[in-house]
């Protein structure tokens, strides 16, 4: 049974604490030595299109609190360079203000990992910071205009090099093939080779049709969710939105291979 916390969103700082207090992440973090953090940092659009820097910050303080551990936050940016778009969205103040390192992705050393039977990725070009960090997926609560939904499994692109995966309008769009099918079968393949180890999803407002378009929920979902199964948070965050897990082709892929799906505690308070 994979524990999954939902609350209700007040504000970053007692919401977030709430959540992870519930999976019990103190107590994991403690045992950390060099912790990532990696949002949702598509381009330069506010949130909820991107993470919320004040979420972010929020998950800064309690590592700090309960770990001594490094702390750094993590991403490459799909459209945009990366530090420009963590400058414009507020992402470098907070990392003034909390005494963190912003590492661009798309620079980083990489390794080369493989993965016999793979049909996309038979080989990734992996950036070698994430071989020995805890990394805690921060994505946000939206659909997407070809996945259906972009939440923990999904944000995982954004640690794909573009020297490797881009392609002339999009920086990350080798990854998303030539049909909608082959990039749920490519996001899982992405994540057998690197899965968030922890998700604390902003699920505070919600896009209710696509990533970096069209309308937010309405209502506003007004909350905050974690967990440290991505799977098992990716079908609340698709139940959040209305969605069927099981319609959803990745995540319907990866329950039983990198998380589960079916069997889910819900935890609030």
């Amino acid at each position: 049974m994979s524990k999954v916390a939902v609350v209700e969103f007040e504000e970053y700082g007692s919401s977030v604490r709430r959540a992870l207090d519930l999976i019990g992440a103190a107590e994991v973090l403690a045992q950390q030595e060099r912790i990532m953090l990696k949002p949702n940092v598509i381009n330069s659009s506010p949130h909820p299109i991107t993470t919320h820097p004040d979420c972010v910050e929020a998950v800064i303080e309690y590592c700090r609190e309960c770990s001594l551990a490094e702390i750094v936050v993590g991403e490459g940016c799909g459209e945009r360079d990366t530090m420009d778009a963590f400058e414009m969205l507020g992402f470098c103040e907070v990392a003034r203000r909390q005494d963190v390192r912003l590492v661009d992705l798309e620079s980083e050393p990489e390794i080369t990992l493989t993965q016999p039977g793979a049909k996309f990725l038979p080989e990734f070009h992996m950036p070698r910071i994430l071989e020995d960090v805890f990394l805690i997926g921060v994505p946000v609560l939206k659909a997407h205009s070809m996945a259906q939904v972009t939440l923990g499994l999904k944000n995982m692109i954004g640690v794909c090099p573009a020297r490797h995966y881009g392609g002339s309008h999009y920086r990350k769009s080798k990854l998303h093939c030539s049909n909608n099918s082959e990039l749920h079968e490519a996001i899982v393949e992405l994540n057998k080779y690197r899965k968030a180890d922890l998700v604390l999803m902003d699920a505070t407002v919600g896009m209710a049709e696509a990533h970096i378009w069209g309308p937010e929920c309405d209502p506003h979902v007004n909350k905050i969710v974690a967990g440290f199964d991505v799977v098992a948070v990716d079908a609340v965050g698709c139940d959040l939105l209305g969605r069927n897990w099981r319609k959803i082709k990745h995540v319907r892929l990866a329950d039983g291979e990198l998380g589960d799906a079916q069997n889910v505690e819900l935890l609030s308070g």
